[in-house]
């Protein structure tokens, strides 16, 4: 490694463990801030990092769509919730379409139906939560009985002979005879699974029915002592070494 002075930047982010286990970074990303490192050491990104918007002080909704949920994300979950909204959906339904993939645009990918269910859980009411958790594994399995079929786009990214694992179809099975089962079949129905990455779409439009669905905290997602606010706090600064 340079151990020039002039070599290292004010600051340096560490990425989090999860997004670099299995590769080379894992093992060797902490090295510029050993012990046994030369002087001068660099300082980790702790607080405010200049590379991401600055969010205000009682952060919204709103907010986290324009400055941390990914842009291909926020465009994907505006076209869903324009679709249920055209459909004549109930405004709770439009809302789930509206957060279905939140986590998966700005925490991460894997079971983020659940990991966005949590993440809302404090600020919907049950059946908008419900939908987005089970949304995960009702995608997975076609209902003839409302047109949903098995998305062709599934078969390209993860082959024919993909069986999603067993705790997804037992909470499927879960879903499937559940009251609120057509809520989070119908998150699947406005799904996109070949995105329009010109569709014109405005999140201004679905500021009415937040306002009446969600339930923003006046100190601000993150700062209510709410069991989740740590999740929203992760998004304000993902980079935080610590």
């Amino acid at each position: 490694m340079d151990d020039r002075p002039d070599a290292f930047p004010e600051r340096i982010a560490i990425k989090p463990a999860i997004a670099t286990i299995g590769e080379p970074d894992h093992l060797t990303k902490f090295d510029a801030i050993l012990p046994t490192r030369k002087p001068p050491k660099p300082k980790v990104v702790m607080g405010e990092d200049p590379a991401l918007s600055k969010m205000s002080d009682a952060p919204t909704l709103l907010e986290f769509f324009e400055k941390r949920i990914h842009p291909h994300t926020v465009n994907h979950l505006l076209q869903s919730a324009t679709l249920a909204l055209k459909s004549g959906a109930g405004e709770k339904d439009v809302l789930a379409c509206l957060l279905h993939d939140i986590a998966l645009g700005g925490l991460i990918g894997s079971d983020h139906g659940y990991w966005g269910a949590q993440l809302i859980e404090p600020y919907v009411d049950e059946e908008v939560a419900f939908a987005v958790r089970y949304h995960q594994a009702l995608r997975f399995f076609p209902d003839a009985s409302v047109g949903y079929e098995y998305p062709k786009s599934y078969i390209e990214l993860f082959g024919e002979d993909y069986q999603p694992e067993p705790y997804i179809r037992a909470d499927y099975d879960y879903a499937r005879n559940h009251k609120w089962y057509g809520k989070a079949r119908l998150i699947t129905l406005n799904d996109l699974y070949a995105f329009d990455p010109d569709a014109k779409v405005d999140l201004q439009v679905f500021s009415d029915i937040i306002g009446r669905h969600f339930r923003q905290p006046k100190e601000g997602l993150g700062f209510d002592n709410s069991p989740v606010a740590h999740m929203w706090r992760t998004m304000i600064w993902p980079r935080n070494f610590l």
